[in-house]
């Protein structure tokens, strides 16, 4: 394990030593609730908020959803999420008494969506709650369904009069896809705001829940060394690799419609570009930092049909090995059509037209079924000046990087050059390396808990504004809209379990670069 001495840190203890604020009493109401993500990451996420004592006495949850369920059936699922994790999660020991206190807060509701008689019967419920459990009258609603649902459900909510703020706050959390292009996000936003304000929707991001996402503000701008060379000055190029290495499970009828480019770049990629490249906030305010964000979207330089075709890259997987193991094709996946053209993969460059970025270009790449899992940002500084070096055996200078690892390594480090020890000079790459795991220890987490926590306490930092989405879907659409016109021939274009179609390396090396993971 490397330790604080090795890489020359100190470890000190945080800025609050104390226990973390209070949620604001509220009753939590789950749309979609026996559903993957309520199962998943929802329930998991509230009881590991419990467990830190960071819900308050004053909160009730409540679950609705079609499947016909007793008060105690549902109770019962809460458990068993959590005492049977999903193959390939850690298991944790379940701390009895945390968990026994959300489930006796836990009521659940039968009903169809898009029936009037299931938010009478809501209504008159989270009255009994709020007499019972004293939540003055604070309504989180959570949009845990499908898509289609996310109107259906918000105009039956202000159409019953479970909207209006006259006794305590509303706020509405809306999962991604918010909508799939950009005409019907528009739609899906003005929706939303016949019945709600702007301040009352909470548009989720769960990436935006990683401890290294949020670290890259304190990163950037709480230390003096790093923000004076964060610029077009010093900076060769930013890579941002977003790769799974499982493919489309049974999310295959959801894939069909929305690809890798809408699944992922206008909503994950954006985020982490715009985190990676604004400017300082005048605050940690939440308007303040989300200025400097919009910023960063509106400046993500528009292309042209010809461009388009020059930097940006489409694959699908085909069939592959992983060790002595086959892996499917993506034609061969449940509910996704044999001649499919969906895409799996995407690798785009893209430049941010202001100062600080003129130039300098972000490439990002995304896919299905590539080797392994890893949500990356690597910064690639220009290289020294060589003359120093060139009556030394030192052929070639290294550039300095730096990698943000967002998962599932959560850290950064730092790697530079230093003289190999002997009587010539020798160079050798070596990394200053810090890991969430060795410095804080490691606390189960779903990536949902701190947005959770915001939401109920008010705080909308994390959270995405409707011109946020404007901005990154006029960004995509005329990507989308040449790949409309333009479909693939070449698809399946990489072999399952390697790191995509050819054409994405083409793309770095036409610039004399390569892909670093």
């Amino acid at each position: 394990m490397t330790t604080p001495h090795e890489i020359g840190l100190a470890q000190t203890p945080g800025l609050e030593t104390g226990p973390g604020k209070l949620a604001d009493p509220c009753i939590m109401v789950v749309f979609g609730a026996t559903g993957d993500l309520t199962r998943r990451k929802l329930i998991p996420a509230l009881y590991h908020l419990e467990k830190e004592n960071l819900l308050p006495e004053n909160f009730a949850f409540v679950g609705v959803a079609i499947d016909q369920l007793s008060r105690d059936e549902f109770r019962n699922r809460i458990s068993d999420c959590l005492n049977s994790p999903d193959e390939g999660e850690a298991s944790e020991v379940v701390d009895e008494q945390s968990l026994s206190s959300l489930i006796d807060r836990t009521e659940y509701i039968v009903g169809d969506f898009g029936d009037p008689g299931t938010y009478q019967a809501l209504k008159g419920r989270l009255s009994d709650l709020d007499a019972q459990f004293g939540t003055a009258g604070n309504r989180l609603f959570y949009f845990a369904v499908a898509p289609g649902f996310f109107s259906v459900v918000a105009k039956q909510l202000g159409a019953a009069g479970l909207l209006t703020e006259e006794n305590g706050w509303r706020r509405v959390v809306v999962e991604k896809p918010f909508g799939h292009d950009y005409d019907s996000s528009q739609a899906l936003n003005k929706d939303l705001l016949s019945v709600l304000q702007e301040h009352q929707i909470y548009r989720i991001d769960h990436y935006l829940g990683k401890e290294t996402v949020q670290n890259l503000m304190v990163f950037r701008f709480a230390n003096g060394i790093f923000e004076p060379i964060w610029n077009r000055r010093y900076v060769d190029h930013v890579q941002i690799t977003v790769a799974e290495s499982v493919g489309v499970e049974q999310r295959g009828s959801y894939y069909e419609s929305a690809g890798a480019l809408r699944d992922m770049v206008p909503s994950h990629i954006f985020q982490l570009i715009a985190f990676t490249a604004m400017e300082p906030p005048v605050s940690f305010d939440a308007d303040a930092v989300r200025n400097e964000q919009i910023k960063i979207m509106n400046a993500i330089a528009p292309m042209t049909p010809e461009e388009v075709l020059q930097r940006t890259v489409r694959g699908q997987y085909g069939a592959g090995m992983d060790g002595d193991n086959r892996l499917p094709a993506y034609r061969s996946e449940p509910h996704v059509a044999g001649d499919s053209r969906t895409e799996t993969f995407v690798a785009i460059k893209f430049y941010i037209d202001n100062w600080r970025w003129a130039d300098i270009p972000f490439y990002v790449r995304t896919g299905k079924r590539l080797p392994r899992r890893v949500t990356e940002i690597r910064i690639q500084f220009k290289r020294a000046p060589f003359v120093l070096f060139r009556q030394t055996p030192v052929d070639t200078l290294q550039p300095n990087q730096l990698v943000i690892r967002v998962q599932p390594d959560e850290g950064i480090s730092l790697s530079f050059g230093a003289k190999i020890p002997g009587a010539t000079v020798r160079l050798g790459t070596v990394n200053m390396d810090f890991r969430y795991k060795d410095y804080f220890g490691v606390k189960p987490s779903t990536g949902y808990e701190r947005l959770l926590h915001d939401c109920m306490s008010g705080d909308a930092t994390l959270f995405r504004r409707s011109d946020a989405l404007d901005a990154a879907w006029s960004a995509v659409m005329p990507i989308l809209d040449v790949w409309a016109a333009l479909p693939p021939r070449s698809f399946p274009n990489y072999a399952a379990g390697t790191w995509g179609p050819k054409e994405a390396d083409e793309l770095m090396s036409r610039d004399g670069r390569h892909w670093l993971v």
